[in-house]
């Protein structure tokens, strides 16, 4: 499959030996009813991240994990090469902008007015 099947929703930000970030509409995520700061990303990393973006070690193991927010996330899933990590990713991307992806169940605290607001944005359309 490969980052040539990425869902045309999705954008790849950054591509390193190590690293890749794939963002969701960011030309929605300007900060009117959905903020800059809560861009969707996908990062696939050679080694786990760290809570936090930045905070990288490398490892022989591919780490796919979807941020809703920077400290927000719906889990890291381990694959064995960067090809079946990307694939993963890929496929993620796909299920995001489908609408199959629960979101808000990854929330402490619930935020309507921006769920209704990438409800606009996310999921099957009537075209």
């Amino acid at each position: 499959m490969g980052l040539d099947a990425l869902n045309p929703a999705w954008e790849r930000w950054n591509e390193e030996r190590g690293r890749i970030v794939l963002a969701y509409r960011p030309d929605v995520f300007d900060g009117g009813s959905l903020p800059a700061a809560c861009l969707p990303t996908i990062y696939v990393t050679r080694g786990k991240r760290g809570r936090r973006p930045g905070g990288e070690r490398v490892g022989h193991d591919w780490f796919v994990t979807l941020y809703l927010e920077p400290d927000v996330d719906c889990g890291t899933d381990r694959y064995d090469d960067r090809a079946a990590a990307i694939d993963a990713a890929v496929s993620l991307a796909d299920d995001f902008d489908a609408g199959r992806i629960d979101y808000r169940d990854e929330y402490q605290v619930p935020r309507e007015g921006y769920f209704r607001a990438l409800d606009e944005v996310v999921g099957p359309t009537d075209e």
